[in-house]
Parts: C-alpha cells; structure tokens; sequence
C-alpha cells in the first residue's frame, strides 16, 4: 500500500517533517493502530497517560516516552490530532474505552491554517467553542488534564510556509484556550512560552516543526508537566 494512502494530508502537507517520526507514523498508519497499540508497555501499576496532539506532540512523544520510563505508561492517539473540529469527531474512539489517569491535550496549530483567500481553517470564535466542548468531555474520563499551549509559527511571510499560517495567530489562540482553562482549573503546560526564545535553536527554519533537540527539549517539559499533573516528583 502507498504511503500517500495511509498518512493523512496534514501530515505529508508539512514537508519538513522529521523523516524519523515520519518512518514512525506510517508504521503506525500502516498497522492501523489505535492509542492503546501505541502504548509504552510497562508496569501495570504505573498510571497511564495519553497524549493528544498534532505533529508537534508526535515529535515529542518517544522522547517524553523515555523520560517518564518506570514512571508512568505513555501512550498517543494514533494520528495528526488536527484542528478541533477533528477532534470532536474522533475524541471517542482515540480513547479507545479506557481509563487514563492523565491526558496531555493540544489542538491550534491546525486550526489557524489559512486557506488561499487568508481565512482560518477554524475561526477563533468556533476553536473557543470547540475547545470548550472538548474539555467538557476530557474532563468526563476523570483523568488529570493538562493542556499545551499551541508552539510558536516562525515570523516568516505566511506565503512562505506550507500550509500557510501567521505568527501573531498563536497568541491570540493560545489566549482563548487559556481563558477556558482558567475557567475549568486545567493547568497548562507552556510550550509556546518556552519555545520562543530558543526558536532560532530547536525549531527548523521557516517551518512550525522542531528538530530532533528540539523535540527533545520540548519533551522534558512535557514530561515535568505530567509528573506534576500527577502528583509526583523527580
């Protein structure tokens, strides 16, 4: 089977996309996995947390993976979270019936994608909404939530990125989402705030992915934010 018929578009549309988590999710693809056959195998004592995200967080994952080895069982949903209107209609089967002890949630980046004529793929007015509702039933599972906050795009021309997105997009999409988890008391893992000033360092030029260091610095904070999350403690 060709791999053009088993990624999803949002993914082979970033074309800078790390060849290692690329081989690693058509893998995935190609198996049809769910997020329980992507999970760490483990302790069954350990809690289990899942991972919910864009291609972003798939960089991050095995990273975070190692990180949180005999700690916690990490697992991630089996595809490009995308925008949240993909969310909301896959939420369901990406938690795959079970009982999670600690969610690490993002959707943005594929929201405030612009399309030829320079509107949203999901306007900021509709992301709220849809984020709302997300957590809703996030919060129904009963496990530990954080959210991240959506990573910074490059101040580049939006016409240099493919797909095309605005740098001063992010804060004002992170502001909304922060403003619902303030409302529901979800802590918020700040990968923006961490990010930005080390762009030039750990994310690829003119492109919104990182590279290999940079996902594993992006990872360390993740992993922190859990451990927290969780209750535990380096």
């Amino acid at each position: 089977m060709r791999l053009r018929r088993i990624i999803p578009q949002a993914v082979r549309a970033d074309r800078r996309f790390p060849r290692r988590e690329f081989l690693r999710f058509a893998g995935l693809a190609a198996a049809g996995a769910t997020a329980i056959e992507c999970a760490q195998d483990g302790d069954a004592a350990l809690p289990r947390v899942l991972l919910i995200g864009d291609s972003i967080s798939i960089g991050y994952t095995e990273p975070a993976r190692r990180l949180l080895q005999g700690k916690a069982n990490v697992s991630r949903i089996p595809v490009n979270g995308g925008p949240t209107t993909n969310g909301l209609e896959n939420l369901a089967s990406w938690m795959a019936g079970k009982r999670w002890d600690g969610i690490h949630f993002n959707w943005g980046l594929h929201d405030l994608k612009l399309d030829s004529e320079g509107r949203h793929q999901v306007p900021i007015e509709q992301y709220g909404k849809n984020l709302r509702e997300l957590v809703k039933r996030l919060k129904a599972t009963g496990a530990r939530l954080v959210w991240a906050s959506t990573t910074p795009v490059p101040v580049v021309p939006a016409g240099k990125l493919n797909p095309a997105r605005n740098s001063s997009d992010v804060p004002l999409y992170n502001a909304a989402a922060k403003r619902i988890m303030d409302e529901n008391g979800i802590p918020i893992d700040d990968l923006y705030a961490f990010a930005l000033p080390r762009l030039a360092v750990i994310q690829q030029p003119s492109n919104v992915h990182f590279t290999e260091a940079g996902y594993d610095a992006l990872a360390g904070q993740v992993a922190a934010a859990i451990l927290r999350a969780l209750g535990k403690r380096r």
